[in-house]
């Protein structure tokens, strides 16, 4: 059967269309130009002549990057940190979530646990003492320095809480009745049914260990143990960079390019690993933020 629309209909389906586009586009764009501005050569990116497409196609910026062993050694630990680190945070969030999503009855520390996990959301030991505790720890300098201190978001514990507090119970009681214990039943039946929340979780934490700078500028004395997000950082050509350990093939690439360029091949090749995966999380990513949102 054929149903018939009204006008209003169509006006919001138009507005819509035209809203959703424009949000699109104010993602997609900057990128463009970022690829664009490193994919030109140094004249064109410095007289501002460079919008959405090259010009000048050069690949200069990324033969630069590519050429410094030191490049690649950073990306071999934020690899190491990507999946090491994915794989803490999700083993941790999953034995928080799943006692805390019990009632009261059920788990008589719940309150005492929540209050206790609340209170860090809002309250940091600040960066001194933080750094103190870490040095103590023996952790400076170290590839652990990067996991540790971040092994667990509070945050995205809630999330994983309130999606599994939304499964049915009674496929939950039929494992008990079975003679599941708790951790069969987290691992055979809970995390099964939770892959939309994984997911997206997941997709958090690679984005976050990928991206974070500040941990290995901070707790990393040698620059050959920085991540590829805080060598990215520390790599700002300028007229006091230092040139000693580079040949001379290096210098005279350097020579041929800007700033702008190496700084634009720099945040490209950063989001390549996010623009790689995130598709294939796309699916689970609205229903897993949706349903973890809202409690029961």
């Amino acid at each position: 059967m054929k149903v018939k629309r009204s006008a209003s209909f169509y006006i919001y389906q138009v507005f819509n269309t035209i809203v959703l586009a424009l949000m699109a586009l104010s993602c997609i764009l900057p990128i463009l130009h970022v690829l664009a501005m490193s994919l030109s050569s140094s004249n064109a990116a410095m007289a501002g002549r460079v919008g959405f497409v090259p010009v000048e196609f050069s690949l200069k910026a990324y033969e630069y990057l590519i050429s410094k062993k030191d490049f690649f050694h950073s990306v071999s630990i934020s690899l190491g940190r990507v999946v090491v680190g994915t794989a803490f945070n999700m083993a941790l969030i999953a034995v928080t979530a799943y006692p805390l999503s019990r009632s009261a009855n059920q788990f008589r520390a719940r309150t005492a646990y929540m209050a206790y996990f609340a209170v860090t959301m809002f309250i940091g030991g600040g960066l001194i003492p933080t750094y103190m505790v870490i040095k103590n720890l023996h952790l400076l300098n170290s590839f652990w320095v990067l996991i540790l201190p971040s092994a667990m978001s509070i945050w995205n514990v809630i999330i994983m809480m309130n999606f599994i507090k939304g499964l049915p119970r009674a496929i939950e009681e039929a494992a008990f009745v079975d003679g599941a214990n708790h951790w069969q039943t987290l691992i055979k039946v809970i995390l099964p049914m939770s892959k939309p929340s994984l997911a997206s979780l997941l997709l958090f934490s690679m984005i976050g260990h990928w991206n974070a700078w500040f941990d290995g500028m901070f707790y990393m004395n040698n620059p050959n143990n920085y991540p590829m997000a805080t060598y990215l950082a520390t790599q700002v050509i300028n007229n006091n960079q230092t040139m000693t350990n580079m040949t001379p093939e290096q210098l005279a690439l350097l020579s041929s390019l800007s700033e702008k360029t190496v700084r634009s091949a720099q945040m490209f090749i950063a989001i390549i690993p996010i623009l790689v995966v995130y598709p294939f999380l796309q699916k689970f990513f609205v229903k897993g933020i949706t349903v973890g949102s809202v409690k029961e």
